[in-house]
């Protein structure tokens, strides 16, 4: 055990947060597919953590691995379906996989969830692309 922010922490437990931001700031340096590498390290030692899974979405679908994303961003749904962006992110991917009215199904709920415009516009182009 280690110490860290006040109180005790396995070693696995501080290595896992260790990855996870090491993804966290590759993905804002525009590097996703450098996130991808550790970010799956993070995920092989702690599959159930919802933020884990989303994050590691978020690099497989800005590295154009649709559908990795789709399965990252479903298991955090499943994970934690009150997650706003997992639901949006769910969406975004089946939407570019040509599957529109599941992609409205989890955009809706997105924007249930968080009022944002990103949601919004996402929800409304594909109803619009499921009218006659």
């Amino acid at each position: 055990m280690i110490v860290a922010a006040g109180r005790e922490v396995s070693m696995t437990d501080a290595l896992v947060y260790d990855l996870y931001e090491q993804g966290r700031r590759r993905l804002r340096r525009g590097q996703p597919r450098a996130a991808v590498e550790v970010l799956e390290l993070a995920v092989a030692r702690e599959p159930a953590k919802a933020s884990l899974q989303e994050t590691l979405g978020r690099a497989y679908f800005a590295s154009a691995q649709v559908e990795r994303a789709r399965a990252a961003f479903a298991r955090t749904v499943e994970l934690d379906p009150t997650d706003d962006y997992a639901n949006f992110g769910l969406g975004r991917c089946l939407e570019r996989l040509g599957r529109n009215a599941d992609a409205a199904k989890y955009l809706k709920l997105a924007c249930a969830l968080a009022e944002r415009p990103e949601y919004r516009r996402a929800l409304a182009r594909v109803r619009a692309r499921l009218r006659p």
